[in-house]
């Protein structure tokens, strides 16, 4: 829970502004899921290949369903935090058995932002551009630092 909390509340500093931003900006991509989902994947192929062998033997609409309800869950839980943390962490384990690698982190998280920016249109501004970095760069270091205590593990 402390790393977290300390890069959210600390080390990069996610304002009360910064999280009402994301908490306002999801409310007006959750109608739009479906097409944020498929716009997310198409991005993230496009820029890194390397992880569409990862989805070859996924149902993808369920995996659409999947990364949306992720992101709401997440969003819903950025004003309780300790909450949030066991499902990140466990997350990052999962994704070790996927396949995912470290590199792939930036990729999605380059792929996320662009999407939300397609979705948001006017409504991307650089403020939720800050706000939403802030909070995926925090969510994907405790999924990172999860992996790697459970690469540690397999190794």
């Amino acid at each position: 829970m402390a790393v977290l909390i300390r890069v959210l509340m600390k080390e990069k500093t996610l304002t009360p502004e910064q999280k009402t931003i994301v908490q306002e900006t999801w409310t007006q991509i959750a109608p739009i899921a479906g097409k944020a989902a498929q716009l997310f994947y198409g991005r993230l192929f496009e820029i890194d290949p390397t992880t569409r062998p990862l989805f070859r033997f996924v149902n993808m609409p369920m995996q659409h369903d999947k990364l949306m309800g992720t992101l709401g869950t997440a969003v819903g839980s950025l004003d309780n935090l300790e909450a949030l943390l066991p499902v990140v962490e466990a997350m990052g384990r999962r994704h070790v058995a996927y396949g995912v690698k470290d590199s792939h982190y930036d990729s999605v998280g380059a792929a996320l932002l662009w999407t939300l920016e397609q979705g948001l249109g006017a409504a991307w501004t650089a403020e939720a551009a800050d706000a939403w970095g802030t909070v995926y760069a925090a969510i994907s270091a405790v999924m990172r630092g999860a992996a790697k205590v459970e690469e540690s593990k397999v190794a």
